[in-house]
């Protein structure tokens, strides 16, 4: 039972902060891979912003698991949030710097924010890692060439200037974990298809 406002709370009882409300009890937490398994049923359902909520809190309890990183970085990016996509799948690298997915994630990730010739150098290296995926050839195809004054035509903000043929960053639909396997017509984001 929780004290009333101004009332101590009784001996050997940790204050319990009004924000985190009481803590857990040590029975009841679930595992990261709960977590990850809710989270990916979740994603399965299209609701990626909840799932990234729960894979979240997976990835907080560990921290170095590639698999939850992948799905915490898909749901992040399904949901609209590319910036912290684009930190999960950077993370994801750091573990496993030849994950092929995670460099075609990234560039995604990357090609959302306007960040072209950065998604390019990952997109590149996704090709490298798997030349058989379509998937990944087809994303690097749709980026476009590189611009055609290299360095010159880079701002100050580093980001390449787009010509008019670059098209929108964020054209076309954004797969989801029910993108069909094998199918890059229309895919320009990181949905997981096995090649």
């Amino acid at each position: 039972m929780r004290p009333e406002s101004g009332t101590p709370p009784a001996a050997g009882t940790p204050p319990i902060d009004p924000a985190e409300g009481p803590p857990p009890d040590p029975d009841d937490r679930e595992s990261a891979y709960e977590l990850l398994r809710r989270g990916q049923a979740l994603a399965a359902k299209r609701h990626f912003a909840q799932a990234a909520i729960v894979l979240g809190r997976a990835a907080r309890l560990e921290p170095h698991k590639g698999s939850i990183l992948e799905a915490l970085g898909r749901a992040l990016y399904n949901s609209g949030q590319h910036e912290r996509a684009r930190e999960t799948f950077e993370r994801l690298l750091e573990i496993d710097p030849s994950s092929d997915y995670g460099h075609y994630a990234l560039g995604q990730s990357l090609k959302q924010l306007g960040r072209r010739r950065e998604a390019r150098t990952h997109l590149r290296i996704a090709v490298a890692l798997a030349p058989s995926s379509r998937l990944y050839a087809g994303a690097l195809r749709r980026l476009g060439p590189p611009p055609r004054g290299g360095p010159a035509e880079e701002g100050r903000s580093g980001r390449t200037r787009r010509s008019p043929d670059d098209g929108d960053p964020g054209e076309g639909p954004e797969p989801g974990p029910e993108a069909p396997a094998g199918s890059d017509e229309d895919e320009s984001g990181p949905g997981r298809a096995t090649d």
